[in-house]
């Protein structure tokens, strides 16, 4: 029995005390564990500049380096994230159904926690305070397994969360970490079907197409970001610079940055030269397909030819594709191919433009007039989000609390058999 399992087996003993551990106590551990961040932030960035370091000395990029750095303010960004979660309602024993069948069986449908929620990620120690918090507040107990490169990081701040959640009252192994890097502990927590209820992975493509491929456990797949911004013929073209601007270059290692531009053929020629010079002055490299090329070529921006792969990558890296196309069905056609089912953004003024955007282009959030960076839990009220789902089934887009719930049914009677 390696790491993963012993972990596994502590979080599944727990996890039914938890349960029916109160609201309010569920609250107290949360205040208790954004506190204990606060206190013990010295540790937290020590550790963090050890990874820090390493990475560097690894010759990681620094996209990976940004995810990767804590500071201060970071770590009171997920303290402060713990305690928006204390303001959510309950997400456990709601009602969400109530009626009387034919024989006069009471039933009920309830709101219960899914039980041990294991979660996979790369280089990004935020996601433990996150994932931990989300899946206390939904009375689930949680096996964390970050990656390599944060694993000082990880364990820092999953010990200080643990020992305050199980100081607050909470039981002991509701928060487990597996602190062995080895790729076999990831293998092994994935094979724990029946002791863990379901798998999220965060991270790049590889790590989740690998936990979709090979865990037997459920997962819940947090997909990548090749996300678009289309400019169409009808769009302010001052707003539209904005957009483009703040959805590649807010943060370029973040899924929600945009990674092609579309614009539409009418107002290439009067659009494209400003904005690929703002996008190069903001050190992204441009990569253009035939007519783009032409107008960077006259607007005095390097662009080098795109290819079929540029259409379908995410960079998370200061480059993007851009591409002229002619109307809103081809610039569908693309998203609906090349796209991974995350964050789509129009800019348009036409009302028959945008409604054929918003319902024929296959994406998790469809954006009218605004950047794709707003794909996020915090921003659509969710508190600390676990991640963004691109699949169709059980949840869709940011999700947090309500996604790691499942329901019983309850029904009361008087005495009925059935004949």
């Amino acid at each position: 029995m390696g790491e993963a399992h012993e972990r596994a087996l502590a979080a599944q003993a727990a996890a039914p005390q938890l349960a029916l551990a109160s609201c309010e106590a569920r609250n107290g551990a949360l205040q208790a564990m954004a506190t204990a961040l606060r206190q013990n932030a010295t540790a937290i960035l020590e550790a963090n500049a050890q990874d820090v370091r390493v990475a560097r000395e690894g010759g990681a990029p620094e996209p990976i380096i940004d995810r990767l750095m804590l500071d201060g303010e970071r770590v009171d960004d997920m303290a402060a994230g713990l305690e928006s979660l204390m303001e959510l309602p309950d997400p456990l024993g709601r009602v969400l159904e109530q009626r009387e069948l034919y024989n006069g069986l009471e039933l009920t449908r309830v709101s219960v926690p899914l039980g041990v929620v294991a979660v996979i990620y790369e280089a990004r120690p935020n996601v433990t305070a996150d994932a931990a918090g989300i899946c206390l507040k939904s009375g689930n107990a949680v096996v964390l397994r970050g990656g390599s490169m944060a694993a000082r990081s990880d364990a820092a701040i999953a010990r200080i969360l643990s020992d305050a959640a199980q100081q607050a009252g909470l039981p002991a192994g509701c928060i487990q970490s597996i602190e062995s890097t080895d790729r076999t502990q990831a293998d092994e927590l994935m094979s724990l079907h029946g002791i863990v209820d379901v798998l999220i992975p965060r991270g790049g493509a590889g790590l989740i197409r690998r936990c979709v491929e090979c865990s037997k456990v459920p997962v819940i797949e947090t997909g990548t970001g090749n996300c678009h911004v289309y400019v169409h013929r009808s769009a302010d073209l001052d707003m539209a610079h904005d957009i483009v601007l703040n959805a590649k270059c807010r943060r370029f290692g973040v899924c929600n940055a945009a990674e092609t531009l579309l614009v539409d053929e009418a107002i290439a020629d009067e659009f494209l030269p400003g904005m690929l010079r703002a996008l190069a002055a903001q050190g992204v490299v441009l990569h253009a397909d035939e007519r783009v090329g032409a107008i960077a070529a006259l607007a005095g921006v390097d662009a080098m030819p795109a290819t079929e792969h540029d259409w379908e990558t995410e960079y998370l890296a200061p480059e993007m594709a851009v591409h002229v196309v002619q109307g809103e069905a081809e610039t569908i056609d693309h998203i609906n191919h090349y796209g991974t089912r995350h964050s789509e953004a129009i800019v348009a003024s036409d009302p028959a433009a945008i409604e054929a955007f918003c319902n024929q282009v296959d994406a998790a959030v469809a954006y009218v007039n605004a950047s794709t960076a707003f794909t996020d839990g915090g921003q659509f009220g969710l508190g600390a989000e676990i991640g963004i789902s691109t699949q169709k089934l059980h949840v869709r887009g940011p999700f947090a609390l309500e996604a790691l719930t499942s329901y019983k049914y309850i029904v009361c009677g008087n005495g009925q058999v059935r004949a």
